[in-house]
């Protein structure tokens, strides 16, 4: 089997590729987009037409969703597979969602809901995995000096979403549409599991929050012009996360010894010990295997999916405390594989306590672990999306 694998620089990309080599499928890569991040669609398109042109691939792939792979491989009448592993993904909204040779994953089950019935035959629930091949492979390797520099109490690896929240540009709006906004903000925070965001942004809502927000989101030709999900998920469902995690560890940090490791500025938070960006695959697994806790805050726009972040820390044995997702019941025993918390006070009180019980927690993690590893791998994930993809 041949794979044209279009690559972005997306993380889960190396490993994939790692998986279907295993498996014994020729993949070739398609990589400019690596380095060049101002290509234009036609330059896509010539990028993908050129080695269908010149061989038979069995199918096209790349993690989320391009709308030009997508209307090419149409052409080409070859399979146009994606995962999508983010939220949101905006390109989603294209017409070119709707072709027959598309072959979408989507990894968020609220997400499958929203889009399946555009192209129903074409796409398909599938949750993430862990990659247990590569972290156990880092983490075989740990040495005592990384014993040292890496060991925590708690440890969160993540951005705070404040360098990056394109809500923070909102520009004076009047009085009421700031207290309607705020309204919605604390309240989401007060709950888990749910997004209720979208069902409370109306068109009109929309509309207003538009005027004030310079260089709000514009869809491109051939796009559903959905501001309302562009206002719910990429504006407020930010603004939502960046509070949620300084606030958390504001209060974590006047309690706890906590690592954080990030690009984000952490002035606001003088507790915090910042450790900078930890690197995804020396680094990384490192953390996750010598932290006692393992946070995970669950980016708001991520509506009822476990994110990657909690695949990555059970593959390298870690134990994880994540805020609760609705579909993580679906996958792991809480309280037995990993623990979740649904508010400030129980996240303090779960940490105080599996600091204070290391045998329990280490349980935890070993079982969590051994789970992920029998059924829930990166090579059974995969394995599972190429049934789909030529059994369609």
């Amino acid at each position: 089997m041949n794979i044209l694998f279009y690559r972005y620089n997306s993380i889960c990309e190396s490993s994939i590729i790692s998986v279907w080599k295993k498996l014994g499928y020729q993949v070739t890569e398609i990589t400019e987009e690596m380095e060049n991040k101002s290509l234009l669609p036609k330059d896509q398109l010539l990028l993908v037409s050129g080695p269908l042109k010149e061989a038979r691939y069995d199918f096209v792939f790349s993690i989320n969703f391009f709308p030009v792979l997508a209307e090419v491989c149409s052409i080409f009448k070859t399979p146009y597979a994606c995962w999508i592993v983010d939220s949101p993904v905006l390109e989603l909204y294209s017409d070119a969602l709707c072709r027959p040779w598309n072959r979408i994953f989507l990894f968020d089950y609220e997400l499958y809901r929203e889009f399946a019935p555009k192209n129903p035959d074409c796409i398909f629930y599938l949750p993430l995995a862990a990659d247990i091949t590569t972290m156990t492979s880092v983490c075989d390797s740990i040495t005592k000096e990384d014993r040292a520099k890496y060991s925590s109490d708690i440890s969160f690896v993540a951005s705070l979403y404040t360098e990056k929240c394109p809500y923070n540009k909102l520009l004076s709006p009047p009085d009421y549409l700031r207290g309607y906004l705020d309204g919605i903000i604390e309240s989401q925070l007060k709950v888990y599991g749910y997004n209720f965001v979208r069902e409370l942004v109306t068109s009109e809502l929309a509309a207003e929050f538009k005027k004030y927000l310079p260089g709000f989101y514009q869809f491109p030709e051939k796009y559903e012009k959905n501001e309302q999900a562009v206002v719910a998920d990429l504006y407020i469902s930010t603004k939502v996360t960046e509070q949620e995690r300084l606030r958390l560890l504001q209060v974590l940090s006047e309690r706890f010894a906590v690592d954080l490791y990030t690009g984000s500025d952490t002035s606001g938070l003088p507790d915090i010990h910042n450790k900078g960006l930890a690197r995804t695959y020396s680094e990384m697994p490192k953390i996750f295997h010598l932290s006692r806790i393992n946070l995970n805050m669950t980016a708001k726009s991520i509506k009822s999916a476990l994110p990657l972040r909690i695949w990555d820390i059970l593959a390298c044995g870690g134990f994880v405390m994540t805020n609760f997702q609705s579909e993580i019941p679906e996958y792991f025993e809480i309280g037995t594989d990993l623990e979740t918390y649904s508010s400030k006070d129980e996240l303090i009180e779960k940490c105080e306590y599996y600091l204070a019980h290391e045998e329990e927690r280490r349980q935890i993690a070993k079982n969590g672990f051994e789970k992920a590893k029998k059924l829930h791998s990166l090579e059974g994930r995969l394995k599972e999306m190429l049934g789909c993809i030529l059994g369609c």
